[in-house]
């Protein structure tokens, strides 16, 4: 896969997402849209939270991924108790040497699965922050690269409050987008026990598609994609707006900008499309932007949220109009 991976065109990164896609679709059945935006955010370089109550997928979601994409994978469960270098590792005695020897910790993957992240202080929260960031960690004034690719895939229950620490702005921000799942239809939770009693286990495996090196060069088709001056201004609107809005304490940063700019890249690649149109912005925008703005306290008690804001954003900046532009045959 590693030879085939070299000079990636946006439209054989697509065709190999859309490889991706069905593959996992295997297992998580019924989420194709958000399955999309969860390779989207992958494609884009990103850290996705998956927030949404217990038992909806999120955990299998990041599993298949990591399968299917061929990447080494690990999960880790935080907890009130987990400290710093549970994440990023420690140095120990090695008494055979007499010397101190760094022991990596789990951040030391390509696919972390943060399990639960609003059950640990913020504290060991903010260990994953260099790691998301700079793609380094540092300890005991030492630091140490993390080999591409690299992505955390982070879970956390919206509506339990107990015992939780909600993560800070400027952690939320780290993530590219945020994406909830929802429950599944009569039918499509009957498909889901149906395959169960198919596959005869409890643990379903997917086999690889790619391989990390093929992920990488499909990240970097993504720098092909034509991004017009007209859908680059309306992107800065959208962030603007967010910020002019009566329902907002503070809108979304610039970093808002950059996500939904990745983002809709990598929307026009699984398209089939080597540039981007409105609707490619109009349909990352919501996971985009909403977690990065702040409601005015008395909103909360109008049972306005954050989605909301963005809808009424998406509904009152024009989009520039697009014409009719050509696609490939996605892979089927």
């Amino acid at each position: 896969m590693a030879d085939a991976a070299q000079g990636l065109s946006p439209y054989d990164a697509g065709r190999l997402a859309g490889a991706v896609l069905d593959q996992v679709g295997t297992v998580v059945v019924g989420k194709r849209d958000a399955l999309e935006l969860v390779l989207a955010g992958i494609l884009a370089g990103g850290h996705v939270l998956l927030e949404d109550l217990p038992g909806l997928g999120k955990t299998l979601t990041a599993r298949c991924f990591a399968q299917a994409l061929g990447l080494d994978f690990r999960r880790l469960q935080f907890t009130p108790d987990l400290l710093p270098a549970d994440v990023t590792g420690s140095f120990l005695y090695d008494q055979r040497k007499g010397d101190f020897a760094f022991r990596a910790g789990p951040v030391f993957t390509n696919m972390l699965l943060a399990d639960e992240i609003n059950r640990t202080p913020p504290k060991t929260q903010s260990a994953l922050l260099e790691a998301m960031q700079e793609k380094q960690v540092s300890v005991e004034g030492v630091t140490y690269r993390l080999d591409p690719p690299f992505h955390v895939l982070a879970t956390a229950n919206p509506i339990e409050y107990e015992g939780t620490y909600p993560l800070p702005e400027a952690q939320l921000d780290r993530f590219l987008l945020r994406v909830s799942f929802g429950y599944p239809t009569a039918e499509e939770e009957w498909d889901i026990m149906r395959r169960r009693m198919s596959r005869r286990q409890e643990e379903a495996q997917l086999a690889p598609v790619v391989d990390s090196a093929t992920l990488l060069a499909m990240q970097a088709a993504l720098e092909q994609v034509v991004v017009e001056d007209s859908i680059g201004r309306y992107i800065v609107a959208l962030t603007s707006a967010t910020r002019e809005h009566a329902s907002a304490l503070v809108g979304s940063s610039p970093r808002g900008s950059l996500a939904l700019l990745l983002l809709a890249r990598a929307r026009a690649v699984m398209a089939g499309r080597d540039f981007v149109v409105p609707e490619d912005v109009k349909d990352v925008a919501v996971p985009a932007l909403a977690h990065r703005i702040t409601l005015k306290p008395e909103m909360w008690l109008r049972k306005v949220d954050p989605q909301f804001v963005v809808q009424e954003v998406l509904s009152a900046v024009p989009a520039p109009a697009s014409g009719a532009m050509p696609t490939y045959a996605r892979h089927e």
